[in-house]
């Protein structure tokens, strides 16, 4: 079987929060290149627009002929910056070099523009690209029309020097500002994860002695809410411990005394010669083992109830009147006169099993100590929006003192065999697994009357 994946929480966070933000600082100088680049475009294009314009208004036409009256001094302007490479030429007809400093590949023919407008495209001359801005010129004296183009073009060199400039200028800010957030995020998870932390260490120093509530000081609703669950199931299992502490040391205590005298019974019986003796050994030896099977029963059913209880929709009055006829032939035995009143249908929310036991202990009491001769009545009736579950029977009953005694566990009002003080035990400790109450009242004129209270379905 595989073992599932394991992952750092801070780990995860540090990526959710950190990657983002680096993604999009990448995502934004790209973005940032391209808008720099594209102003850095215009701006070239504007000037080359207003170079190609000025350098037209220098070119005048004389008769047929041309006067070009572009001074030593402006050619040194346009020429003095190597790197930033500055290229012009006057040809014409358009195409034959005329003047300047290059030859400058012509404009291809999807390329049209009117007279005296400007045109824009980009060339490759000696290996680097170069914008270029074109005007074409008509001229002549009017018998012949001749035509002049006049081209300026810069190299791209400029336009990348400044895309990278601003990018610089605009990154390099927004990367020390990320560097800080990060670290102000890493520290902000570090800090958000210290109560989680915190718990780590407390829950690593537990062990099966230590299951006291966990404290909290200073945390997030969501780590106290953590917290309290967890001392929520710190107290269960601190209680289910608790119980099965107490059960085992109550089972060790009452078997004890029994399995004592079953021991020195049989002793006894395997010394015996004499049959009739032996019989009578063997006979308390059975009612021993009997009443020890009794005991573990008993035990067995209060560990039951002293276990997580799932509630469902029972009809109390259908399960009564089974359990009565269960018992009837006990009943006749016992010369008991067991019977059923009362509704035909109460649901109430239960655990069948429980409330099956409850009943019969409830019965099983009453044969052992109500006498020959007795009536048991199992009721179920409906009263002011609660279930009562009575057995009512007509023996010698008890004491008002014992009355407050009945459901404490081990307390035996009769010394009749076969009991071991548990049965009433069980039907409190039920009880109160189901929301409701068992209570003891004397049953007039004489007899006990045990009845369970328990609410009805919703």
């Amino acid at each position: 079987m595989s073992r599932p994946a394991r992952f750092s929480l801070k780990r995860q966070l540090l990526i959710w929060l950190l990657l983002p933000q680096l993604v999009l600082w990448l995502m934004g100088g790209v973005l940032a290149f391209r808008v720099a680049l594209a102003y850095a475009e215009k701006t070239i294009d504007q000037s080359l627009t207003q170079s190609v314009r000025s350098l037209s208004r220098q070119v005048k036409p004389m008769g047929s002929g041309l006067l070009i009256d572009f001074p030593r001094a402006a050619r040194d302007i346009i020429e003095q910056d190597p790197d930033d490479r500055v290229a012009y030429m006057v040809s014409s007809p358009p195409g034959s070099f005329l003047l300047g400093n290059t030859k400058i590949p012509g404009r291809t023919p999807d390329l049209y523009s009117a007279d005296n407008e400007p045109v824009l495209y980009e060339v490759v001359m000696d290996g680097k690209p170069m914008r270029v801005a074109s005007i074409d010129l008509s001229f002549g004296d009017g018998f012949t029309d001749q035509r002049m183009r006049v081209q300026v073009a810069k190299s791209l060199v400029a336009q990348q020097r400044i895309a990278r400039e601003l990018v610089r200028d605009v990154l390099f800010p927004l990367l020390l500002l990320g560097a800080v957030l990060s670290v102000l995020v890493y520290e902000g998870v570090r800090r958000g994860l210290a109560p989680l932390e915190r718990l780590e260490a407390q829950l690593a120093n537990r062990n099966m002695a230590s299951l006291s509530p966990i404290e909290m000081t200073q945390a997030p609703e969501e780590v106290h809410s953590l917290a309290n669950t967890l001392n929520q199931l710190l107290t269960t299992l601190r209680r289910s411990l608790s119980q099965e502490k107490r059960f085992l040391n109550d089972a060790a205590h009452q078997l004890r005394t029994p399995l004592a005298g079953l021991i020195s019974q049989t002793e006894l019986a395997m010394q015996e010669t004499d049959p009739d003796a032996l019989q009578q050994r063997l006979t308390k030896v059975h009612t021993g083992a009997q009443r020890s099977a009794h005991l573990v029963h008993q035990l067995l059913s209060l560990a039951r109830t002293e276990a997580e209880v799932s509630l469902v929709p029972v009809d109390a009055a259908s399960l009564a009147r089974e359990v009565a006829r269960e018992w009837t032939r006990r009943a006749l035995a016992a010369g008991v006169d067991l019977g059923y009143e009362g509704e035909d249908s109460v649901m109430v929310p239960a655990d069948k099993l429980l409330l099956r036991e409850v009943l019969s202990n409830l019965i099983d009491n009453a044969l052992r100590y109500a006498g020959k001769g007795a009536v048991v009545t199992l009721r179920t009736t409906v009263r002011d929006g609660v279930c009562w579950l009575d057995v009512e029977d007509t023996g010698p009953g008890l004491s008002t003192e014992h009355l407050e005694r009945v459901f404490e566990r081990f307390w035996r009002a009769s010394e009749l065999p076969g009991g071991c003080g548990l049965g009433l035990s069980i039907v409190a400790e039920i009880a109160r697994r189901h929301n409701g109450t068992a209570t003891a009242q004397t049953t007039l004129p004489h007899g006990l009357t045990i009845r369970l209270e328990l609410p009805l379905q919703g």
